[in-house]
């Protein structure tokens, strides 16, 4: 376990930094956002918009955060949806990402369509930052990680943030595989792990490696952050990851 990174130097592994994170995903198809989160972002989305009526929205702009975002292809897909539907005003896009290789501007790949016009009102607002350090305008409805968690060197320490960002009936998605937590020794932090984020509310799903939760939470995990590796090798994807070491608190 020797020659963990902290954070701040873990930012400028080529690991971290991986070009394929995300550069290329759309918001639907086959390599796309709705496959690896298991629901389409967008309807969700919409449907908080109109929680009654589809013809009387109302109440302040829901908020979409995708942290990990890589190029923003899929946000700025969904922002052009949201403009040809009249809904541009009605949800905010937020997304974050350690590269600045943003992509907003790709075409939407609906049927029929090959919009290469600016987003224009409701764009997403994409920011160039370790999500470990930035921190929040605001609350939101939806917080997505596609495979960024993956990449992450204090993961326990980044769910703890993220628990407190969202509204009241929010929901949290993110890919996540937890043998990537491991103890000092070595062993992956395992049954226990699980059994924590279990009973602070999180649905683990080991076989999909994913994990969510509905609604904020002050959390506080007993585990001491104690670096990374970013040469443990490929994980489960076949890129690249980093492993996350702790010490019981």
């Amino acid at each position: 376990m020797g020659g963990l990174l902290d954070d701040e130097t873990l930012a400028s592994s080529a690991v971290v930094a991986n070009s394929a994170m995300n550069r290329e995903r759309q918001l639907d198809g086959v390599n796309s956002y709705t496959r690896e989160l298991g629901f389409h972002p967008l309807d969700w989305l919409v449907a908080r918009v109109h929680p009654g009526d589809p013809a009387e929205p109302g109440g302040p702009p829901v908020g979409w955060l995708d942290l990990c975002c890589g190029s923003g292809r899929a946000l700025g897909q969904a922002a052009r949806r949201l403009h040809r539907a009249g809904l541009a005003d009605r949800v905010a896009i937020t997304g974050v990402d350690l590269v600045d290789f943003f992509d907003a501007a790709a075409p939407d790949p609906g049927p029929g369509r090959d919009d290469r016009s600016p987003v224009g009102v409701g764009a997403p607002h994409l920011v160039c930052a370790p999500i470990g350090t930035w921190t929040p305008p605001r609350r939101y409805d939806l917080i997505t990680c596609v495979h960024g968690l993956h990449y992450v060197g204090d993961k326990l320490g980044m769910l703890t943030r993220i628990a407190g960002w969202l509204v009241d009936d929010g929901r949290f998605v993110a890919d996540l595989d937890l043998s990537s937590v491991r103890l000092a020794d070595g062993r992956a932090a395992g049954r226990r792990l699980s059994s924590l984020l279990r009973s602070a509310g999180f649905t683990v799903d080991p076989r999909r490696r994913r994990i969510s939760r509905t609604g904020p939470v002050a959390l506080s995990l007993p585990y001491r952050y104690l670096g990374a590796d970013d040469r443990a090798g490929p994980n489960y994807t076949g890129q690249p990851a980093v492993v996350s070491y702790y010490a019981p608190a």
